[in-house]
């Protein structure tokens, strides 16, 4: 698992779907742009933490005879479901502030996209599979 490549492509892809979102509803000032790239910190960190809290131990957990893709075909759908009622129930709770839909959306797309970026075999293990 190359984690940082992963926890770098979370970030850029959560910082662009929570500000498109937001940027959708809201018009920013120019002079407020410096201070969404600042917002890439908390973001980064969110991304670490729910990435090594909530995805890689799938990738840890295997074993010899446990093959990435026997762990992605039998484990992906429950995540998939469970991780949208949890954002849904979030969403329902705040009465869809846009803030909140912003920040659950990001995370839910984010999270379903570092299963693949994980589970696909880098060009090393590939060569040395060979």
């Amino acid at each position: 698992m190359d984690t940082p490549s992963t926890l770098l492509k979370s970030t850029i892809l959560s910082f662009v779907i929570f500000w498109s979102v937001i940027l959708t509803e809201k018009e920013i000032p120019l002079d407020a742009i410096p201070y969404m790239f600042l917002s890439l910190i908390p973001i980064f960190l969110c991304c670490m933490f729910t990435i090594c809290l909530t995805v890689a131990p799938f990738y840890w957990s295997k074993n010899e005879k446990t093959a990435f893709k026997t762990i992605y075909n039998n484990c992906f759908p429950f995540y998939a479901i469970a991780l949208f009622g949890v954002c849904s129930l979030v969403l329902i709770t705040s009465n869809f502030e846009m803030s909140i839909v912003a920040f659950t959306a990001s995370a839910f797309f984010t999270l379903l996209k570092s299963w693949t970026w994980i589970i696909k075999p880098s060009k090393t293990e590939l060569n040395e599979a060979l």
